[in-house]
């Protein structure tokens, strides 16, 4: 089944749509009537009433973060957009931008003024390079045609857009080490009940969206709230959602659909179901930080809350599959030690206990694993939920979930002293 393309309609192959291309299909359209009709706390409340949430895995609606900003809170106010990605399995910002980044200035500019910003920031990882230079260039060209700078269209609103070069680490992506990096600092979780829309670049106050988030507000002013509602599959949810699907799938890619399509239909319609000789064992639903989804739940509907009411997170919504040749433990013990890497360290559940899983885990993988082992790994992976930001209990949820669906194959590891599926346990060991 094909259904409305709103994000990517303007999607072509091999290249990203034109400014051009991007006004023909409606582009800052929403923009000009904004500017023209609506006040800030108006289009403040059109978000609200479109139920949109945020998309960069948390879920919380972007219209409430807005109107956490004040009346009388100071300026300059920033809005920063999170395109660093650094999470395994997540390429949705990466596409879009390749996609139509024009949609994504508009987002940010609408934001802004929901807000009364005067600058916006689009933080990109390094890897990411093109998505840099695309974002700048289109910028200019938005700037020239009137849509950016001083007096946008005419009005007393100015609004400017910066390309930030991230320094390339997953802990960028907390908040908190985000505003940290920006500034020049070391990137780490900053705990304070000042929120940031109160104080955050600078001390001033700053909202932080993932880009996909943004790139909905445009189509929200121009076509309603109920109709962005209408988008999705489920009462609970709004609009469409970017699924990425990699693994043994015929087709992996990044998919335009409903909120709360079912994750059968993802994988068997869009992504064209297994490769041949291979079968479905569970999947990541929502990035590398998200738990092991079992069979039984393969029909779940991917939104926020129905994904929640199965005991696990939509998070980014980038769902990596695993087959039932993967050995789960060699997956996870991949996932961990990524997860060592990135840790900035700063606090003791992340720095001393991540480490110490991923030696549990390299111990069972190469055939040296013990029993009592099974019990540490839940100890240890229930510490890090004392940490000091939420990157150390995302890291163990793959853990903490195969411990739960697929001890037996733990158990297998042990026994048989050796890995069952003929794989060998490559870095980790301590």
């Amino acid at each position: 089944m094909m259904y409305p393309q709103v994000l990517f309609q303007n999607r072509k192959p091999n290249r990203i749509a034109t400014l051009d291309e991007y006004r023909q299909s409606g582009g800052y359209q929403a923009l000009t009537r904004a500017i023209q009709k609506y006040s800030p706390k108006e289009i403040q409340q059109s978000v609200v009433d479109a139920n949109l949430q945020g998309r960069g895995g948390a879920g919380f609606p972007a219209g409430l973060k807005w109107k956490a900003v004040a009346d009388n809170f100071p300026f300059p106010r920033y809005i920063i957009s999170n395109i660093d990605e650094y999470e395994p399995g997540t390429f949705k910002d990466r596409v879009m931008t390749h996609t139509d980044p024009h949609m994504i200035i508009e987002g940010m500019i609408l934001s802004g003024y929901a807000v009364s910003a005067e600058i916006g920031i689009i933080f990109v990882r390094p890897s990411y390079e093109n998505s840099a230079v695309i974002i700048e260039r289109e910028v200019r060209i938005a700037k020239e045609a009137g849509f950016l700078g001083r007096n946008i269209l005419g009005s007393p609103f100015s609004f400017d857009l910066i390309v930030h070069r991230s320094g390339g680490r997953y802990i960028c992506g907390e908040g908190t080490a985000q505003i940290n990096a920006i500034m020049g600092k070391r990137a780490h979780p900053v705990q304070s009940p000042i929120r940031s829309t109160e104080k955050g670049l600078w001390d001033k106050p700053t909202v932080l969206n993932n880009m996909e988030t943004l790139v909905n507000v445009p189509h929200i002013v121009r076509h309603g709230a109920e109709w962005f509602k209408n988008l999705a599959k489920t009462k609970t949810s709004s609009g469409t959602k970017l699924y990425c699907v990699s693994g043994k799938v015929k087709r992996p890619g990044c998919f335009e659909l409903p909120m709360g399509t079912r994750l059968s239909e993802i994988i068997d319609e869009y992504a064209g179901g297994m490769l041949p000789g291979y079968e479905f064992k569970t999947c990541l639903p929502g990035g590398a930080s998200t738990l092991y989804l079992p069979k039984k739940h393969y029909d779940v509907e991917m939104d926020f809350d129905s994904v929640k009411k199965v005991g696990n997170r939509l998070g980014t919504g980038a769902i990596i599959v695993f087959d039932q040749k993967t050995c789960l433990v060699a997956a996870t013990l991949n996932l961990i030690d990524f997860f060592v890497r990135e840790s900035c360290g700063w606090c003791t559940p992340c720095r001393e206990a991540l480490p110490f899983i991923r030696d549990l885990l390299w111990r069972i993988e190469a055939g040296e694993g013990k029993e009592e082992f099974i019990p540490m790994l839940q100890r240890m992976s229930q510490h890090t939920w004392k940490s000091y930001c939420a990157f150390a209990p995302g890291a163990t949820m793959p853990v903490t979930s195969l411990l739960d669906h697929f001890r037996e194959e733990v158990h297998e590891h042990i026994s048989q002293k050796k890995c069952p599926f003929g794989q060998n346990a490559k870095g980790g060991g301590q």
